[in-house]
């Protein structure tokens, strides 16, 4: 049997070492609220065993009870490894901060580094964040503002998605089991996911070059969770690009981003935003990329790609509307949201990246370039190879987006709309059906543009 020395688990060469592995034990319990001390084996994983009695028991279980606070109630046991007698302390507990003789610890590695206050402050708070967390606290709406409309869609899906087992009878009783209702009051979780007084806000815009000096087009969307999900969603299907493949004799339209991994990515954005803060969620689509980003700092200490690479769980900032999303399907396993993104996106060749701010947190989706390829079989006399990257200027962007608005829109609405003459007008929409980008529908008089992509 081999053992290094990790964050949960600590080797002492005999119980002589007995006051600095209590310093070990609490440091554990502050990082990992668990672990594991040997006596009996050396830091290098030697097992050079000990004399073990039950005074041996009995003085390591009053020393630990004797000087760590909050009290634990450790396992102590003797066993033989390699043949030699050692005892193994197992422990856990849920009341962080630990203190050792006074003294509060952390484990960094195999080493156990005494807290400052402010790291301190910092677990105090932790250990009260779910005695104030935004989603449990009551709400002033009512019963009736629920929609039931809302909450009866809601029931079907999470019906059919096999997670919940019940029809939609009393509302009442319903947002009960959902756990929705403390002593007969209605709270802030309900408000978001079923309430119609919309007290929740997504603000959309679409921006004609790589910053927001020139938008083409802003909108700001109130509603409940599930109303944004699917106007966020419906959104970016819109505005973004899509391609047309052709094969055999059906047509195939394919976005530039995955909508599934946008849509994961929505979802989450409104799942573990924090709710306190008054800044909405923000959803931008630049020239070159796509930006999802939601209020509420990324959970301390960890890094998206824990996540990504599944070396950390779920850390759930409102796992109570987080139930709420599971149970109708909208999430499908704990914590794998990010995975999900990233998976989609590098099946794609799209690039994604994620992006812990101050006080946010930002998915960003890079656009690919537009280009076309045109290659023959090299047979014959046509034997050609061709490829075109197609860039619109800033001007066409906003002619792409005028006609988007109104179809019949003229020359001289344009060249108002743009600040430039009907003539670099005309020369730009002749460019831009060169491009393939849009196609007269109809006569000049009478018809209209339509905007192929």
């Amino acid at each position: 049997m081999s053992l290094k020395e990790t964050e949960t688990l600590e080797l002492k060469k005999s119980t002589s070492e007995l006051k600095e592995a209590i310093t070990a034990i609490s440091a554990m319990l502050n990082k990992h609220g668990k672990g594991k001390i040997y006596f009996g084996i050396k830091n290098d994983g030697t097992v050079v065993g000990q004399s073990v009695s039950d005074k041996t028991i009995r003085e390591i279980s009053h020393s630990i009870g004797e000087n760590i606070e909050p009290k634990i109630y450790p396992k102590i046991k003797e066993e033989k490894i390699s043949g030699k007698a050692c005892v193994i302390v197992t422990f856990e507990g849920t009341e962080a901060p630990y203190f050792a003789f006074g003294r509060a610890f952390m484990r960094v590695g195999d080493e156990n580094r005494q807290l400052s206050a402010r790291e301190l402050g910092k677990i105090f708070l932790q250990k009260n964040e779910d005695k104030w967390r935004w989603e449990i606290q009551p709400s002033a709406d009512k019963l009736k503002d629920i929609n039931e409309g809302l909450l009866s869609q809601y029931i079907e899906k999470a019906n059919l998605a096999g997670r919940i087992s019940f029809s939609f009878d009393n509302k009442e009783s319903i947002l009960k089991r959902l756990g929705l209702i403390k002593s007969g009051k209605l709270l802030k979780a309900a408000e978001v996911l079923f309430c119609n007084k919309n007290s929740l806000r997504v603000q959309l815009a679409v921006f004609a070059g790589n910053d927001k000096s020139t938008f083409l087009d802003i909108q700001m969307y109130e509603g409940t969770i599930f109303d944004l999900i699917e106007k966020s969603g419906q959104y970016l299907k819109e505005k973004m690009n899509w391609r047309v493949e052709i094969p055999g004799l059906q047509r195939k339209e394919i976005p530039e981003i995955p909508i599934r991994a946008l849509r994961e990515s929505i979802i989450n954005s409104f799942c573990h935003r924090d709710y306190g803060a008054p800044e909405s969620n923000y959803i931008a689509i630049f020239k070159n990329r796509i930006e999802i980003s939601n209020p509420g700092k990324f959970p301390e200490g960890l890094e998206p790609q824990d996540f990504i690479k599944g070396k950390h769980e779920s850390v759930l900032r409102n796992p109570l509307i987080a139930e709420v999303l599971y149970k109708s399907k909208e999430i499908e396993h704990w914590g794998s949201g990010l995975k999900k993104i990233y998976d989609e996106c590098h099946a794609d060749n799209v690039k994604v990246t994620f992006e812990k701010r101050k006080t946010s947190f930002q998915v960003t989706f890079y656009r690919p370039v537009v280009s076309i390829s045109v290659q023959d079989s090299g047979k014959g006399t046509d034997e050609v190879t061709v490829k075109v990257t197609e860039k619109v200027t800033e001007n066409q962007e906003l002619i792409l987006a005028e006609m988007r608005k109104n179809a019949h829109v003229t020359a001289g609405d344009l060249s108002k709309a743009v600040g430039i003459s009907e003539r670099k007008i005309k020369d730009n929409i002749r460019k831009l059906k060169g491009k393939g980008f849009i196609k007269r529908i109809g006569p000049d008089k009478g018809g209209y543009w339509e905007v192929i992509r």
